[in-house]
């Protein structure tokens, strides 16, 4: 069932003009809270974003890469706090890859935003502008948001041997792993 959702998962950014059910976002929730942490410290925290003129000041976090979440039902932040772990970075990219893998499970398509060290403008960080609208403490950072709703675009999976397998080495660095053992 992994390597099926993990096939056919692909990054959408068109969405359908409808919400996402309650009891789908409960089990998003669920699958966040369910995201591996180092030694299970649990340094994420996420706020789910379902109001749509905050989507809407959220997708203008950055000039490119956030638009369409203005055009997405849901928008979950995931957030960090380095006072908890030094990790709090990769923590919080596994839970973004959970959300990932729960809304296609659902059918739901997803979209990572990669908001840490990117620009909302010349003056201002994208974590800065996301920390003001959501009124977020100073001591947590966003990593990411991750824009989620009913797919109105179809992408096909990647086929198989288009894949980057000259980026897979056999037991040492440089030996060409062939996809076959």
């Amino acid at each position: 069932m992994f390597l099926s959702l993990a096939k056919s998962r692909r990054s959408i950014r068109k969405y359908q003009n409808r919400p996402v059910e309650p009891e789908k976002i409960e089990l998003l929730v669920e699958a966040l809270l369910r995201a591996p942490t180092s030694m299970g410290k649990n340094s994420w925290e996420f706020i789910v974003v379902n109001d749509s003129a905050l989507l809407q000041k959220l997708s203008r976090a950055k000039p490119h890469g956030a638009n369409f979440l203005k055009d997405a039902a849901l928008g979950i932040v995931v957030c960090g706090n380095p006072q908890i772990t030094d990790v709090w970075i990769e923590d919080a990219s596994i839970a973004s890859i959970f959300i990932h893998l729960a809304a296609a499970s659902l059918e739901l398509g997803s979209c990572w935003i990669q908001i840490r060290e990117r620009k909302h403008d010349d003056a201002q960080l994208a974590e800065a502008y996301v920390a003001e609208i959501l009124n977020l403490p100073a001591h947590l950072r966003v990593e990411s948001i991750i824009a989620i709703g009913y797919p109105d675009e179809r992408k096909s999976a990647h086929p198989r041997e288009r894949l980057p397998y000259n980026k897979v080495s056999l037991n040492t660095y440089g030996v060409p792993y062939s996809g076959h053992i």
